[in-house]
């Protein structure tokens, strides 16, 4: 499911143009997934074993179900992406970790995603000390 790309009520033009970030902003990400032949999920999760990770703690930072990283992990799995392996300090559980092929596969990812960049070098150097300044105030 995405994030509506658009305001849900009348609002700012601010806001308007806040959405319209995030909506850019998910549609590139879509794309640079889709590019390594990745779902968006899945390259989230990739991109977040920079170290080897239990599936339970992966899915609390995420703010999801269990079961759902278990299956996207599954599928990375089958590709060789990651490894899960017993977590030696709780044999219940599993600990992920990003394989060699993961490592690279995770490195072209993050340089197709080049939206941020993008955005920001059309930017000059005092609008972007502006830009982070008034987003840092405005995510409190």
């Amino acid at each position: 499911m995405s994030v509506p790309s658009g305001p849900v009520a009348p609002s700012t033009e601010a806001e308007c143009a806040l959405f319209d970030l995030v909506d850019a902003y998910d549609r590139a990400y879509e794309a640079a997934a889709s590019s390594q032949l990745l779902s968006g999920a899945q390259a989230c999760v990739l991109g977040r074993l920079t170290a080897p990770r239990g599936m339970g703690a992966l899915a609390d930072e995420l703010g999801c179900d269990a079961s759902n990283i278990t299956q996207i992990v599954a599928r990375l799995e089958r590709r060789g992406l990651v490894t899960r392996e017993p977590d030696p300090a709780d044999r219940r559980g599993r600990v992920i970790t990003r394989t060699l092929a993961g490592d690279d596969l995770n490195e072209r990812f993050e340089e197709a995603f080049d939206f941020g960049r993008d955005a920001v070098q059309r930017l000059s150097r005092s609008e972007q000390d502006q830009l982070t300044a008034l987003l840092r105030r405005a995510l409190g």
